[in-house]
């Protein structure tokens, strides 16, 4: 149908012409209240933000002489953050003099890797960044 005949029955109706997909060959065009379409658009828009999941990215962080203790307070704290859905950033920072040490802890981070092995995987292995060891690890899939 032509535009012009779309745009007369519309009149006739008391409604508007609204395009609902213009990228379609030809174009595709309904006879509506525009207001009514524009609240249904927000609505729908507004109901998918609800169920959507935003995956954060947590931090840990380590440092290279952290007691077994300590060691595995942090692995308990990722956990929580890996069972709720978030990334989990390792940090492993070295300060003064432990910075010669770097290569020897990199077994710290793979022991952490592989206490939460069951329930995550790396994304990013070991990697220093500036003063740091930095690995990102995120939930499997099941």
């Amino acid at each position: 149908m032509s535009s012009e005949e779309a745009l007369k029955l519309a009149d006739e109706a008391g409604l508007d012409l609204v395009k609902i997909a213009a990228t379609a060959n030809p174009p595709v065009v309904r006879i509506i209240d525009f207001s009514k379409y524009r609240y249904e658009i927000k609505r729908r828009e507004k109901d998918q933000k609800k169920k959507q999941h935003v995956i954060e990215v947590k931090e840990v962080r380590l440092s290279p002489n952290i007691d077994t203790n300590d060691l595995n307070t942090k692995i308990n704290a990722a956990r929580k953050f890996l069972e709720k859905g978030n990334k989990i950033k390792v940090n492993l920072r070295f300060r003064g003099r432990e910075m010669s040490r770097m290569q020897q802890s990199v077994p710290i981070l793979e022991g952490f890797a592989e206490q939460l092995a069951d329930i995550a995987q790396i994304d990013k292995a070991a990697k220093p960044e500036g003063r740091s060891l930095v690995m990102i690890m995120s939930p499997k899939k099941n």
